[in-house]
């Protein structure tokens, strides 16, 4: 009896909620988990959200991570041992209740902010790219890098890097490039820098808070705000040739660009996108790059119904098993050598791809049904 309260302790704490009687605090609480996101901590977060939403005394939400990551994702091999000793569909209902999470925050009807010291990556860019304030530090760095694993750039990503500027999305969702605070907020994917050794001070600050005005905390941010040190080979300096490469109609034409780039110039970074992309599964990059695409032209509610119709082929391996082969290889053998099926992107086919995109054929399966929000959540947008 004491193990299994033990154990029931130990999951309870994965998440912590703390605050005062307006201002409320979301921890994520695995550290030695890199607070990966599983299905226990997905259902807590929502529960509290709706209710401290509901809460008139509640004016903001605080996103943290203890540890040295924000959120390096979600537990990937969690879900996929449940989906292998059961049905595909256990996974899908995990996934279901992870966008709605995102859905919530993303329509909250009041500002949420999140502290983002640290790694953030796959589910934990969803929880916090989709809130009002995203304050990063020098510690900071985002990753999306799900095509490495045979999976594809979802969590809203088809929403948020496809709205960064020029093809930039497309840089970061197809080689999984990972970029750090400074350039976040050059690209417009965090609303604040501040130095680590501050970070405090403005968790502090934001304790005092009793109004939901984005504007006031907006400015209380401001007055720990430091001025990024983006060096002269950062995001803009190449921005000029990602969108030359990356603007690219299909994944081989780009990748055709980029060695064009690597004959021309010795450049690091080009090298890298080259390596990263060849080392992924070709299927995945061929559906992230159209789920990118597609987003651009749809509302955040569209781009998570699209995603979660992807995720479900992925599942049941209706066209590719790239996603048990990726986890196999990079994180549970850890040989590093996935064998992908297809294995070039020629034997990709346009009809794969679409196949991904489209309803499942089950009986039992259902579309991605978000709960109804409040159509004024601009309001908790900051003017910045």
């Amino acid at each position: 009896m004491a193990m299994i309260r033990h154990s029931f302790v130990k999951d309870v704490n994965q998440v912590l909620f703390e605050g005062n009687s307006y201002v409320k605090k979301i921890i994520l609480n695995r550290p030695q988990k890199l607070n990966c996101i599983n299905h226990h901590m997905i259902s807590e977060m929502t529960k509290k959200l709706k209710a401290y939403e509901i809460d008139p005394e509640v004016k903001v939400v605080v996103l943290k991570g203890n540890g040295k990551a924000f959120c390096a994702g979600g537990d990937v091999v969690a879900s996929y041992i449940s989906m292998v000793a059961g049905h595909w569909s256990h996974g899908g209902h995990t996934y279901k209740k992870n966008l709605i999470l995102y859905f919530v925050v993303a329509t909250y009807g009041k500002p949420v902010v999140a502290l983002i010291d640290g790694i953030v990556m796959g589910a934990g860019a969803g929880l916090s790219m989709n809130g009002a304030f995203k304050i990063v530090t020098e510690n900071t760095v985002f990753a999306m890098p799900e095509t490495i694993i045979g999976h594809f750039v979802d969590v809203g990503a088809s929403h948020f890097l496809s709205r960064l500027p020029g093809f930039f999305g497309e840089y970061l969702g197809l080689p999984g490039t990972r970029i750090r605070g400074e350039d976040m907020v050059a690209c417009g994917l965090a609303t604040h820098f501040v130095l680590s050794k501050d970070l405090h001070l403005v968790e502090s600050a934001l304790d005092e808070v009793t109004s939901s005005d984005t504007n006031k905390i907006s400015e209380i941010i401001s007055k720990f705000e430091h001025k990024p040190n983006v060096k002269q080979d950062g995001v803009f300096s190449r921005l000029e040739i990602i969108n030359k490469c990356f603007s690219r109609k299909t994944v081989e034409e780009i990748l055709s660009s980029l060695e064009i780039e690597a004959g021309n110039r010795a450049d690091k970074w080009v090298l890298e996108a080259i390596k990263s992309m060849k080392a992924a599964s070709p299927i995945s990059l061929k559906i992230s790059l159209k789920s990118i695409r597609e987003g651009r032209v749809q509302e955040l509610d569209q781009c998570l119904a699209r995603e979660y119709n992807i995720f479900c082929h992925i599942m049941r391996r209706t066209v590719s098993i790239d996603f048990f082969e990726g986890v196999r290889a990079m994180l549970l053998d850890k040989d590093e050598n996935p064998k992908w099926e297809p294995a070039r992107l020629e034997l990709v086919s346009d009809e794969m791809v679409g196949q991904c995109f489209s309803s499942v054929g089950e009986d039992d399966w259902e579309s991605l049904q978000l709960p109804a929000r409040s159509s004024s959540v601009d309001i908790m947008r900051p003017k910045i």
